[in-house]
């Protein structure tokens, strides 16, 4: 009590949400009490733990002394003084109250319910023996044990009492195994299928380190559960026709972080050690991102109160305007982000152990924070037990307070004076200004340790469980205030089930403390929390309806959105618009061996191995689309492509006879994506020429004649063409322009039949209509021939080549293959006679240009002679035309790019 300065003041004006009432206020060891003047409101009660963020604000305009109070609940108010003295009092009292230096300061250990609990069972609603017997150990399976090896707490001080291990494996084994994992947190039983007997077994990460270390005691103790359900003390009935074993060790961490631990002694499994598994990495970040990851999302809480009472001209925090929180700052905290990964991994795992009927093993670094949420959430989804009001009940007793879940870490309840915030008045002179920058810098550095390790992991494994109870409202008993209820005691300290960091801790203060159980199950709450849509018909395993799932549920991890309730806004105001898609399967890269493992490939302790891309487990198949990355949601909440599937190396061989795909296949691709970019970008479509020169306006398909000049060099080819390699038809109709001919002995157009797409007509830039020329706006056009200067010779012609290679080609063959077009860019060797290149062109309308008919390209048995021919084909493909010296720049080439 010496920490209150001030127990009562009057005449406070409590700001919440635009409301302003006048009342007083009481300050107790425990509490923040306002009772309102209006006697028909009811007082408001504020545990101190709850406060998160206090701040004196400066004195406004008309003389009040603001303080705002921001709670953990996301729920903010301010206090509102008539003189300066009872504001400051109230702060430092506050202070002092809230920062406490021990756990027996805190509220739990103060509180007797008035009247007593009509429940009292709430610290023994747990127990192993009972509930591990009802998931049929020591009845339906003979293949797990229990222990007593830490019944004193020296075997593992952060695991629980006694553990159920596999019985091959023997107390001596387990002495030794200890030793391999962090923490000493070896793999212990924590969830027995009902119906297949897959199992969830958890641990912590190997001590691998640098030198590669292993242990075969852990190798047996990971066999030993993976092997279980072979045992001949287990009544399996028959095997189930089309599942397929694939027992997993679960990595929640990214790779990255394997890496980080590898140089501490610590890593990830060495695959090649552990027999009939394989090794997945969820890539979940650490407890550090998702606690900045939160304040992100408070941030633009914050933001969007700050706005509004810029608007008002409130307090911050307390104004009646009503301004929508900036969903792009939402999305940019990567919240649902982390959700999603959670949902995936937990995909992941229930489809392993129900659909596959396998085992699953789940580690993080340390083995209680992302190992909790997975199994606790997958659990959840297998058994319909854990969704009923009791049963939610044990699971948090079994997978987060028993196995040693860091609650007084993770949720800092004994606070710090970081979070109260107050103007450093100068008025005092400079000396007391320095001592408060000192105190203020000591107080940073001195005592601050256990904030770094707070992370709302608790919040998170509540949030997903919430975004599952939406997705399937009518399969868990209790409701969403349920939920919430349970979050605001995990900060109140007003019960000691979330006070302490391990099992070992709780029970020296069981009989000192009230369970929240005990509350939450006691009349009139626990009416409150009963959902009236819960149907447990819908989860019985003998059904045999259309929707029937024998009770397993499969979340959609698209379909995430904000648990708006708790963060006191709406659900358009947070999540926007939203149409839930279906839930994909979840790609996941796994690791059958040492060769395959990311992790360690890139501690560089194995040489890097040139065999094939891993198999990949609960991969989609190559033909259906890959997940999209975002829920359909306007605007859509990140949910970001796993990064964990590996890519597959570039298919360079065709698999039709082994033939090898050719470059020019590439090229024609090219081509005839480019041509469809120019026919998009230029005006309406009219109907084009056929390539026989009828005028139909349709091209003409190629598979069953002799293709004409100019068509896809993939025919030059000796081996079939590949179909796959083949670029897509073009069925819409172009102008009549767009095809202009090509002469077959040299290269020069002649009219309409030619094979060239791009090469235009004197009068394709001169259309009715006023129709632009494609030429006349071509970006793409760098060859301007300008008036009076004769046009450089064809560089790229066959006898200009064969001038400039050491042994000349024949004339004849340089007359039947032709050549490029003219290359302003490119200097003619001094031998070469540019005249031979040209020829006059035709005009479009002549007969003869009309009338001619394509040569199929001739096939050298040279190799210049291929490189002629392939580049002369190319031509009639990419449209190079060659040009007359009388041709203006608009009839040179539309896209100027030569060589593709």
């Amino acid at each position: 009590m010496d920490a209150i300065r001030i127990p009562k003041v009057s005449n406070v004006l409590y700001s919440k949400s635009g409301g302003t009432s006048p009342g007083t206020l009481h300050l107790t060891a425990h509490h923040l009490i306002f009772s309102y003047t209006n006697a028909s409101q009811s007082e408001m009660w504020v545990a101190y733990p709850l406060i998160n963020l206090v701040t004196r604000l400066p004195q406004t305009l008309s003389g009040q002394c603001p303080i705002s109070f921001r709670c953990r609940t996301f729920e903010t108010f301010s206090l509102s003084f008539e003189r300066d003295a009872e504001a400051t009092d109230v702060f430092e009292s506050v202070k002092e109250l809230t920062v406490a230096n021990s756990v027996t300061r805190l509220y739990a250990f103060y509180y007797t319910p008035t009247p007593p609990l009509s429940a009292s069972d709430g610290w023994t609603l747990y127990s192993p023996r009972e509930e591990f017997g009802r998931m049929g150990v020591g009845t339906r399976s003979k293949a797990w044990r229990f222990t007593d090896i830490n019944k004193d707490f020296t075997f593992c001080p952060s695991y629980p009492a006694r553990l159920v291990v596999p019985t091959k494996i023997s107390d001596s084994t387990l002495y030794y195994g200890v030793k391999y994992r962090s923490k000493g947190r070896m793999p212990a039983l924590s969830y027995l299928h009902w119906a297949n007997f897959g199992s969830i077994t958890r641990s912590s990460q190997p001590m691998v380190g640098l030198t590669n270390a292993r242990s075969i005691q852990d190798e047996k103790i990971v066999e030993a559960t993976f092997t279980s359900h072979l045992t001949p003390e287990s009544r399996v009935s028959q095997p189930v026709f089309g599942a397929t074993a694939t027992n997993l060790i679960i990595d929640a961490r990214p790779t990255t972080n394997a890496v980080a631990n590898t140089a501490k002694g610590a890593g990830t499994e060495n695959m090649d050690h552990y027999k009939d598994c394989k090794k997945a990495y969820l890539g979940i970040d650490n407890i550090h991102q998702m606690r900045d990851s939160l304040n992100k999302v408070v941030e633009a809480l914050r933001e969007s109160e700050a706005l509004a009472a810029s608007v008002s001209g409130d307090i911050p925090g307390t104004s009646g305007a009503v301004l929508p929180v900036d969903r792009q700052a939402l999305r940019r905290s990567g919240w649902l982000r982390h959700q999603v990964a959670i949902l995936e991994g937990t995909l992941v795992i229930v489809r392993n152990i129900h659909v596959n009927h396998s085992h699953v093993l789940i580690h993080c670094s340390d083995g209680w924070d992302r190992t909790s949420q997975l199994s606790a959430v997958s659990q959840l989804c297998l058994d319909p037990y854990y969704r009923t009001t009791r049963g939610f009940e044990v699971l948090i007793e079994k997978d987060f307070l028993s196995f040693g879940h860091r609650f007084l870490d993770r949720c800092g309840h004994l606070s710090s004076e970081k979070f109260f915030l107050a103007p450093v008045d100068s008025g005092g002179g400079g000396a007391d200004v320095a001592q408060a920058l000192f105190a203020s810098v000591q107080n940073r550095f001195s005592g601050n340790h256990h904030i770094k390790e707070t992370s709302p992991v608790f919040h998170q494994f509540l949030e997903a469980v919430r975004n599952i109870q939406r997705q399937f409202p009518g399969r868990f008993e209790f409701n969403e205030l349920f939920l919430r209820d349970l979050h605001t005691h995990l900060y109140s300290c007003q019960f000691g089930t979330f006070l302490f960091n391990s099992e070992r801790d709780r029970r020296e203060s069981m009989g000192c403390t009230v369970s929240v159980w005990d509350y939450m199950n006691s009349s009139p709450q626990a009416e409150r929390y009963i959902n009236p849509d819960y149907n447990p018909a819908l989860d019985d395993p003998a059904s045999r309806a259309q929707n029937a799932d024998q009770g397993v549920l499969l979340p959609n991890p698209k379909d995430v959105r904000f648990w708006h309730e708790l963060y006191g806004r709406g659900d358009e105001e947070m999540n926007g618009r939203y149409t839930a898609t279906p839930a994909p399967l979840p790609t996941v890269g796994v690791v059958e061996s040492l060769d395959e493992d990311p992790a360690l490939l890139e501690t560089n302790l194995v040489p890097v191995s040139q065999s094939p891309t891993p198999n990949l487990a609960f991969s989609t198949p190559p033909s259906a689309p890959s997940p999209s990355p975002a829920p359909v949601r306007t605007p859509s909440p990140l949910a970001p492509v796993s990064r964990l599937a590996r890519p597959a190396p570039a298919d360079l061989f065709g698999s039709a006879g082994g033939s090898m795909r050719s470059m020019w296949d590439r090229l024609s691709s090219g081509a005839g994506a480019a041509l469809s970019v120019v026919q998009d970008a230029y005006g309406n479509a009219r109907d084009a020429r056929s390539w026989s020169g009828s005028g139909s306006g349709e091209l003409q398909d190629w598979s069953g004649a002799t293709p004409p000049r100019g068509a896809s060099p993939s025919i030059l080819t000796s081996s079939p063409p590949l179909s796959r390699f083949e670029p897509p038809r073009i069925t819409q109709a172009v102008r009549s322009s767009t095809f202009s001919g090509f002469s077959p002995g040299t290269g020069i157009g002649t009219g309409p039949i030619s094979g060239n797409p791009w090469a235009m007509s004197p009068a394709a830039s001169r259309e009715a209509d006023g129709m632009p020329s494609v030429l006349v706006a071509n970006p793409w056009n760098t060859a301007r021939v300008q008036s009076g200067r004769p046009p450089l010779g064809n560089a790229f012609g066959v006898e200009e080549m064969a001038a400039a290679l050491p042994s000349p080609l024949s004339s004849a063959r340089a007359d039947r293959l032709g050549g490029f077009p003219a290359d302003p860019t490119v200097a003619l060797p001094a031998a070469a006679d540019s005249s031979k290149a040209f020829a006059p062109l035709p005009s479009p309308s002549s007969a003869s240009a009309r009338n001619a008919g394509a040569v199929p390209p001739h096939i050298p048995t040279s190799p210049s002679l291929l490189l002629s021919s392939s580049s002369s084909s190319l031509t009639g493909v990419a449209g190079m035309a060659p040009k007359s010296p009388e041709t203006s720049s608009e009839e040179m080439d539309p896209l100027g790019v030569g060589i593709l």
